[in-house]
């Protein structure tokens, strides 16, 4: 059985079941916790394909003999007008003697999303089944697909 991926707008998100982050809808596998959301083959090869534009990863090391550390890690984003469009507190902690913390920032960039195919394989204008049009662009209702036709006022089945 060959499942299409529905069509996805670009940015659009929602909320992760299992740990509550809001992530892309387009994804199947939740970035933050690793849960596979839904069965999308389409959408996994496109996940995978994610290409890493950023990563920066650094160390802190406490110095044995002082005392604790404090730190928090903040993300902020920026558009092109510098204008700051996010800003998110993402963790926070303490580093005792001689602990250390290694910090890594990601970010992941997804490969546009493939055109749904067509599931019928009548050419652009000529009739698919039943007689429906097939022209791309045109939305085809599953009635339609079926081949119904809306009830006539005053004629019988």
């Amino acid at each position: 059985m060959n499942v299409a991926s529905r069509p996805v707008i670009p940015g659009k998100t929602r909320t992760c079941p299992h740990c509550k982050a809001t992530i892309l809808e387009s994804l199947s596998i939740c970035p933050g916790c690793l849960h596979h959301l839904r069965f999308d083959s389409e959408a996994a090869k496109r996940q995978v394909a994610a290409t890493s534009a950023l990563r920066v990863e650094g160390l802190i090391r406490h110095p044995p003999l002082e005392e604790p550390w404090e730190y928090f890690v903040v993300i902020a984003i920026r558009n092109d007008r510098g204008e700051e469009v996010a800003r998110q507190v993402v963790n926070v902690g303490a580093l005792q003697g001689a602990e250390k913390r290694t910090f890594t920032l990601s970010v992941e960039m997804l490969p546009p999303q493939a055109p749904v195919s067509p599931t019928n394989n009548s050419q652009p204008g000529r009739p698919g089944p039943a007689g429906v049009n097939a022209s791309p662009g045109k939305p085809v209702s599953a009635a339609q697909a079926a081949g119904l036709k809306p009830p006539v006022p005053g004629q019988k089945r």
